[in-house]
């Protein structure tokens, strides 16, 4: 175990205990105790690496109490890679106790295509015997609880027909136009199929090739998160493989999440622990954008029909924690303001966690519901139509809030809103 942690070692020193992260961490503003901080989690940490604290379920429960959101690391005034360490954290409890239950079915599910392809094709079959609907928000609810689910959450629909099935491998566009190629992330290829094809309508409106990998897998951040180093460098390798296999001048994704991947954990974690893949996460890191910064860099103006559009539709704006901890803030409201059939009211903490978390969601649910509703309350304070984001998970999150409050607010990608896809 101690192996395991040996590489953030250093990382570990730069805290010096000043608690700053406890002002932003949202899951010590919902729970209030220490070990759920950056500051306790750190201490933990260390603890371990000297082997001075027995590894017990209450060290376990501690570290699993993360969101991995970023928000101590953009604040912490001496740099500390708190994400970094949680990781590596988890990594080292997972070698020594093996991974939970419910990662190991993660691991099970994301190292098979196939197998992620018929569960998805069976739910999407079998959705109405599994749901049912809620007439007063026009929900879908679990009939029955499932494990590591439950039936007290509103969950979105399987697509009956994933977005990979949907497209051909190469969209031909202009000649001497960019080559982008998408990288799709699984809630966009099996849940919002709608989000990738906004998406492809608006690359397309420009003239872009578009390039879709057909077996590009899951990004490997869920089985990171869980400490299973060893799907996700799995899982990396292959995408890899994939994305190196076209030529393109940008890897694009729709997915905060996907691109928090790519963009962050595959060099800093993946290519640091695993030298073999190193300059190939750096390369690929270099390449990867959001498809809104690029649109936002490429000028991108809207060309909709507005004139048949009815009243102004009001939104606000969520932003998912892993386009802010890569700073991508200014470019979805420049390209928002640019549609005139919409009015852009900015929530009260439009930058704060919507309490999600990938598998914090799983493991804390009541937790996670906790800090949603905080979000919760700020987008229902702006008496908007619709709140948009930029991450699928965020709206399964978002729109799971707003259904236990009884609202219909409309939860919406921003790429369906530029391509005109959202009446």
């Amino acid at each position: 175990m101690v192996e395991s942690l040996e590489h953030i070692a250093k990382e570990l020193r730069k805290c010096v205990r000043c608690g700053a992260c406890r002002a932003h961490c949202p899951a010590f503003l919902e729970l209030g105790r220490e070990p759920a901080a950056a500051r306790g989690k750190i201490a933990l940490t260390q603890h371990l690496l000297q082997q001075d604290i027995q590894l017990d379920g209450g060290t376990y429960d501690a570290m699993s109490k993360c969101l991995l959101c970023g928000n101590c690391v953009t604040n912490c005034p001496n740099d500390v890679p708190t994400d970094k360490i949680v990781m590596a954290a988890r990594e080292a409890l997972a070698e020594a106790r093996g991974l939970t239950s419910f990662h190991k079915a993660v691991a099970l599910v994301v190292r098979n295509s196939r197998l992620m392809k018929l569960g998805a094709a069976i739910s999407a079959f079998l959705a109405p015997l599994i749901f049912r609907r809620i007439p007063a928000t026009s929900g879908l609810r679990l009939r029955f609880p499932l494990p590591f689910v439950g039936n007290k959450r509103h969950i979105p629909a399987i697509a009956r027909r994933p977005f990979l099935g949907r497209h051909p491998e190469t969209i031909a566009g202009k000649p001497g136009q960019p080559r982008i190629l998408y990288f799709v992330g699984c809630m966009t290829n099996f849940v919002y199929p709608d989000v990738g094809d906004a998406a492809l309508s608006l690359f397309q409106s420009l003239g872009y090739t578009i390039l879709i990998p057909q077996e590009q897998c899951c990004c490997g951040l869920p089985a990171l998160s869980g400490g299973d180093l060893k799907t996700a460098y799995q899982l990396a390798k292959k995408n890899l493989m994939e994305i190196e296999a076209h030529q393109a001048d940008y890897i694009v994704t729709s997915c905060a999440t996907c691109g928090g991947a790519l963009h962050k954990f595959y060099p800093e974690v993946i290519g640091e622990r695993f030298p073999d893949l190193g300059d190939r996460c750096r390369a690929v890191a270099e390449k990867s954008t959001d498809a809104l910064t690029l649109l936002a860099h490429l000028g991108f103006r809207y060309a909709g029909n507005t004139k048949e559009a009815g009243r102004t539709l009001s939104i606000t704006y969520h932003d998912p924690c892993h386009a802010r901890s890569r700073g991508i803030l200014q470019e979805p409201r420049q390209l928002l303001r640019g549609v005139p059939d919409i009015r852009l009211i900015e929530m009260e903490g439009a930058d704060k966690c919507c309490g999600l978390g990938g598998t914090f969601n799983v493991y804390h649910y009541e937790t996670s519901l906790g800090i949603n509703k905080g979000k919760t309350s700020s987008i229902l304070n702006t008496g908007a139509d619709a709140v948009v984001t930029a991450c699928p998970g965020c709206m399964m999150q978002l729109s799971d809030g707003l259904k236990q409050q009884g609202s219909k607010t409309r939860v919406l990608h921003i790429l369906q809103l530029l391509a005109g896809k959202h009446r």
